[in-house]
């Protein structure tokens, strides 16, 4: 059988010159603003701006629909200037109208990047400095605050949407938008250039398996392969960095479930699209400004076992409940996945050795090593390469314990093998021929054969 070939995205850098994609352009100057957003800094403009807020009755506004108001807002915008004798165009008042409209009802100059579905990560640091992450490449975008207070109102209204608060003496908050984007603040005194935000974004439409095949994440053989490891209820944990795209393979792996089948989630903060019927969503809390109230994902996973769940899924394992991660796999909860930050397979487990460990459970290495062969089926590696592509680059076999050893085994395995004219990375699987130790599994659902026939295919490219 001959090796299946991976391409990805990219530029190309030739001889000794740095790579553009490591290069960060300079910040915007005040001419580098679209024509219509240039006069929308000045003292004058600043003084309308206002005049027009004050006149706006809040409690007619929160019941306008955003293209009503902004007809309205333009409309008051051309009655003000006017009266002042400031001259405005067209243009101008549109796009005047278009941030005040953004304001009032929106996240400020941070909507048009929230309506861009080729953004994947808005940074804020500061209010002058707005970076964004764009197939897989990050750079400087020309968005910008008006003034640190500015930013500091959007960044409080985001945290009082979900009943949460950031301030000096709270100064930080994990949260999410109303499209289940995710948010992470930083407020000064943490802070020292000013609010810190980061966002990422949640996807608007449901990723499967043939769309990931599509971006180059990884080959239709592989994914058939993983599509079996769903369909046959193994324990998977999907493993990579950040932004690599652990949470969209997930949701890739949902798509696999029964719908008769119940399942209950629990996250940090809610970003997984399951398409079944029966999913009960949990959300941990953080504590009051006394020290008191906080649930946390140990005890969402404990109640999550009380809830006669099919499968339990947790969004991302760090700390001391990897525990009872494993506890939940290990109690007829088959089919249960998890996340995970690490860099290899093997890694993978070292790191849920140790988090088991951060629980003070006295258990020796052998015994939770015990746990996690008895536990997890399937560890799914993925990466982000420097040329922005994201791949998936191990799935790996728990098969056993050898003495105080597990064993593992690859059976796919990502070779690099260079770069393209185009900048493009490229390299192919190796493919294990080895029989899974789930190979009973795989004969009670029925998948023998398919699992087989996916081993087999020839996907050369």
């Amino acid at each position: 059988m001959s090796a299946s070939f991976v391409p990805a995205f990219g530029r190309r850098t030739t001889g000794t010159q740095p790579r553009s994609d490591r290069v960060i352009p300079e910040a915007p100057k005040q001419d580098d603003l679209p024509p219509a957003l240039a006069p929308l800094h000045n003292a004058e403009i600043t003084e309308l701006r206002e005049a027009c807020l004050s006149r706006l009755d809040p409690n007619v506004v929160s019941l306008m629909t955003s293209d009503r108001l902004t007809i309205d807002v333009e409309r008051l915008i051309s009655e003000i200037a006017t009266e002042r004798r400031v001259q405005l165009n067209a243009r101008e008042q549109r796009a005047l109208a278009g941030e005040l409209v953004h304001d009032i009802l929106g996240l400020g100059p941070l909507e048009p990047l929230l309506e861009d579905d080729s953004i994947a990560d808005i940074m804020v640091n500061g209010p002058d400095k707005t970076f964004i992450e764009r197939h897989g490449k990050v750079v400087l975008s020309n968005v910008r605050f008006r003034d640190t207070q500015h930013l500091i109102n959007i960044c409080q209204r985001i945290a009082a949407d979900i009943g949460r608060r950031v301030d000096e003496s709270s100064p930080m908050v994990d949260a999410r938008l109303k499209d289940g984007s995710r948010v992470n603040i930083v407020f000064p005194p943490l802070a020292l250039d000013g609010p810190y935000m980061s966002i990422r974004k949640f996807g608007r439409k449901a990723i499967d398996f043939a769309q990931l095949v599509q971006w180059k994440a990884l080959t239709l053989q592989v994914a058939k392969i993983l599509e079996i490891c769903s369909q046959a209820r193994l324990n998977v944990v999907i493993s990579g960095g950040t932004g690599s795209g652990k949470t969209t393979m997930m949701n890739a792996m949902s798509r696999m479930i029964h719908p008769s089948e119940r399942v209950v989630t629990v996250e940090d903060a809610a970003e997984l699209q399951f398409q079944q019927p029966h999913v009960v969503r949990l959300e941990t809390r953080p504590s009051s400004l006394e020290g008191r109230g906080e649930i946390t994902q140990r005890d969402l996973v404990r109640n999550a076992l009380r809830r006669r769940p099919d499968r339990i899924i947790i969004g991302e394992v760090r700390g001391a409940e990897a525990f009872d991660m494993l506890q939940a796999m290990n109690t007829g909860h088959d089919g249960s996945m998890s996340t995970i930050h690490s860099n290899t397979t093997r890694d993978a487990l070292t790191r849920i050795e140790n988090m088991v460990q951060m629980g003070n459970m006295g258990l020796p290495s052998k015994a939770i090593r015990t746990q996690m062969v008895g536990a997890i089926d399937i560890i799914i590696q993925i990466e982000r390469h420097r040329d922005g592509g994201r791949r998936v680059t191990q799935v790996t076999e728990v098969c056993g314990m050898e003495g105080e050893i597990i064993t593992l085994n690859d059976i796919f395995q990502f070779e690099m093998l260079g770069e393209g004219p185009d900048g493009k990375l490229f390299g192919r699987y190796k493919v294990s021929r080895v029989p899974p130790s789930f190979q009973r599994r795989l004969t009670d659902f029925g998948l023998e054969r398919a699992w087989k026939a996916a081993i087999d295919m020839d996907l050369a490219a």
